[in-house]
């Protein structure tokens, strides 16, 4: 069996740079590494539109958004499948057969659901839709028999459940002939990568907290984003020792930095782990570190608005790389989704044998 793999974001805005160190960046290298025979990339509108069914046009107006931040990072449509989540309605068909595999219990034991009801303030009412959106993620990863999910650390018990489904689905229905395969996590190596902070020091970047960067960010607006970071608020002089535990200003270096870095814009240090001595130690400036992160992000994001800047001028072709990927993405499902339901027993008007040998009895009966 070939390699597949799953993954996709929620549009409800635009990706900033946690999306790319954490998962697009990730996506662009295994797109490119030869090593896997098919790549889907979900754009996840039904899903966004559980926890935004009141602003629907919200989530409309950032299909784009989206879109244009996957092929301005170098995801590649002739190489990875481009799609919009609502446009396959086998999705939704798939969802309702899994949930009779999963109890209210067992949702509610989801530690990604229970910190996200949290999150959305949704304890006193929990809208369905959202509450089982592990189910409709986990028809989102097997209708492409995906067996790779890059994924967040927060987003393994998401992985866990759809592994429950697989497993359950397996065993009940096709126990000597599997359908549905087990999907395996690929989460971030870099600990930075794995969840950025804002740039005020909080725990994740938020549109609403006002403290993301942007791929689509000019220069002038990274630059004074970045300037303004949150560091060490005991490092009041340069001479004071700093620290780096909960320094925003380093996570991102230990994100972003590599050591050729230093040779074009500090040279004062051979690597990164020189200048964290050099700043614990005392003598060592805010500015100037944040100067480095500036100039080392810059050149990251630089061919990133570039390739926006073409893409922009022609947004029907965007819609059409979505809708040609839609329609493979569809045409996948499809075929997954017959074996399900051959699996399941429900495939009445094309299983021949079942309409003879009812015809046989039928005849017998009658005959009486």
């Amino acid at each position: 069996m070939g390699k597949t793999i799953l993954t996709g974001d929620r549009p409800t805005g635009r990706l900033h740079i946690g999306h790319y160190v954490g998962s697009l960046r990730q996506r662009v290298a295994l797109q490119n590494s030869g090593e896997y025979d098919k790549i889907y990339i979900m754009i996840a509108d039904a899903q966004a539109l559980t926890d935004n069914f009141d602003n629907p046009d919200k989530v409309r107006q950032n299909i784009i958004e989206v879109a244009l931040d996957y092929v301005s990072a170098g995801l590649d449509p002739a190489k990875s499948t481009l799609f919009i989540q609502s446009q396959i309605s086998e999705l939704t068909e798939l969802t309702f057969y899994y949930m009779n595999l999963v109890t209210v219990s067992r949702l509610q034991r989801n530690p990604t659901v229970k910190s996200e009801i949290q999150l959305r303030n949704f304890e006193a009412s929990i809208p369905v839709g959202f509450f089982t959106y592990p189910i409709s993620q986990a028809a989102d990863i097997t209708f492409c028999k995906a067996n790779v999910v890059p994924v967040g650390e927060d987003q393994l018990p998401m992985l866990e459940q759809t592994k429950e489904i697989v497993h359950k689905f397996n065993a009940v229905y096709a126990p000597d002939n599997p359908v549905l395969v087990e999907p395996k996590a690929l989460v971030p190596e870099a600990e930075a990568c794995k969840r950025l902070p804002g740039t005020d020091g909080k725990a994740k970047m938020s549109k609403s907290l006002g403290n993301c960067i942007y791929l689509a960010d000019s220069a002038d607006e990274v630059r004074t984003k970045i300037m303004s970071m949150y560091t060490d608020p005991l490092h009041l002089q340069v001479s004071d020792p700093g620290h780096l535990e909960g320094n925003t200003v380093f996570t991102y270096l230990d994100a972003f930095a590599r050591d050729e870095h230093f040779e074009r814009y500090c040279p004062d240090y051979a690597n990164l782990d020189e200048m964290k001595a050099h700043y614990t130690k005392g003598g060592l400036g805010d500015v100037k570190v944040k100067k480095l992160l500036n100039n080392i992000v810059q050149e990251e994001l630089e061919p990133i608005r570039k390739r926006r800047a073409e893409y922009e001028k022609d947004i029907p072709e965007i819609y059409n790389i979505l809708r040609k990927g839609s329609d493979a993405a569809r045409e996948v499902a499809a075929q997954t989704l017959s074996e399900v339901k051959r699996a399941m027993k429900i495939d009445y008007f094309e299983d021949m044998e079942l309409i003879r040998a009812q015809s046989e009895k039928y005849k017998g009966s009658s005959s009486c």
